[in-house]
């Protein structure tokens, strides 16, 4: 983990910050109305894509981009996301390409990835104002698709790669793999491959295990399938994966994070290994992650005694 902490000096001088909101959600807009606000007056830069600025009431001395890149980022130290899961996935394809961190803050329902919530835009503007804040990578994935033998396609997942069932009422039929030898064979709904990051997101909802974050492993996933051995499988963080879309059966598709769609046909070939580009995510906290799973799906708790002194 790397310690950015300083205090004190001329901070602001030549320094920006990148902002991505979710532009639809009132309460988004008004967020970044106080960041923007509060990182200008202590003499930050602020960089917006053009198109959500048009839905920010947002002053001239804001710096317009014409697109959302990762060569959008550049000079930038921090890139801060305001919105739910989805924005903040959309904010990490900015973060894993530009290599700047990203603080996310939480305006949606759970937020795993974010690291504070609305009522906190104070103690975040001056947390990035005096740098205190450090900096972590989050394992994501590198996935490939291949058909006939033949690479046709490449894709990450900071989350998950998920294959998944095209049509509603047939079973997606497909077989496991996990470094080069064959698991098990079954139909289902679909196979989640994730990280530990990921464990809390779809894999979770799936029936798979939370995974602390700084566990360096990868997840394989059944959805809802048809056999007596589906059981999740956590491998080594070096394994390779794949998940084959058996032949003459209806075909599938694969979502990367719910944000990358793409069409399986019948036969084809899914590997999923560890991404070479991590995504690096600001901390704010020193809370320990039991207490963030406790906080955030509202866990039962009362009674603990703790160990004894």
């Amino acid at each position: 983990m790397e310690a950015a902490v300083a205090r004190g000096g001329p901070l602001a001088a030549g320094r920006t910050v990148f902002l991505v909101a979710h532009t639809g959600r009132p309460a988004a807009i008004r967020s970044a109305e106080l960041v923007v606000q509060g990182l200008l007056r202590c003499g930050l830069g602020v960089r917006v894509v053009k198109n959500e600025a048009r839905d920010l009431p947002l002053p001239p001395e804001v710096e317009l981009v014409p697109e959302g890149t990762p060569e959008a980022l550049e000079g930038c130290e921090l890139l801060i996301v305001l919105g739910g899961d989805g924005t903040l996935l959309r904010g990490a394809e900015f973060a894993r390409g530009s290599g700047v961190p990203m603080l996310g803050v939480n305006l949606g329902h759970v937020g795993f990835l974010a690291e504070a919530e609305r009522d906190d835009l104070d103690k975040v503007v001056d947390r990035v104002v005096t740098r205190a804040y450090e900096v972590e990578d989050r394992m994501t994935l590198d996935v490939l698709v291949r058909t006939n033998g033949d690479v046709v396609h490449r894709d990450w997942a900071l989350n998950e790669a998920a294959v998944q069932k095209a049509a509603p009422e047939r079973m997606l039929e497909v077989v496991l793999e996990v470094d080069g030898r064959p698991v098990s064979g079954f139909g289902c709904d679909g196979i989640v491959c994730a990280t530990p990051t990921g464990s809390t997101a779809y894999a979770f909802s799936a029936g798979g295990p939370v995974v602390w974050p700084e566990v360096e492993a990868l997840l394989m996933v059944p959805i809802s399938a048809h056999a007596l051995f589906a059981k999740p499988l956590v491998t080594s963080p070096d394994s390779v994966l794949a998940v084959e879309v058996q032949a003459g059966v209806p075909h599938g598709v694969l979502w990367c994070d719910g944000r990358r769609m793409l069409e399986l046909p019948a036969g084809a070939r899914v590997e999923v290994r560890r991404g070479a580009v991590p995504v690096r995510l600001a901390r704010l906290h020193h809370a320990s992650f039991t207490d963030r799973l406790v906080a955030k799906f509202a866990l039962p708790v009362s009674g603990w005694r703790g160990a004894p002194h």
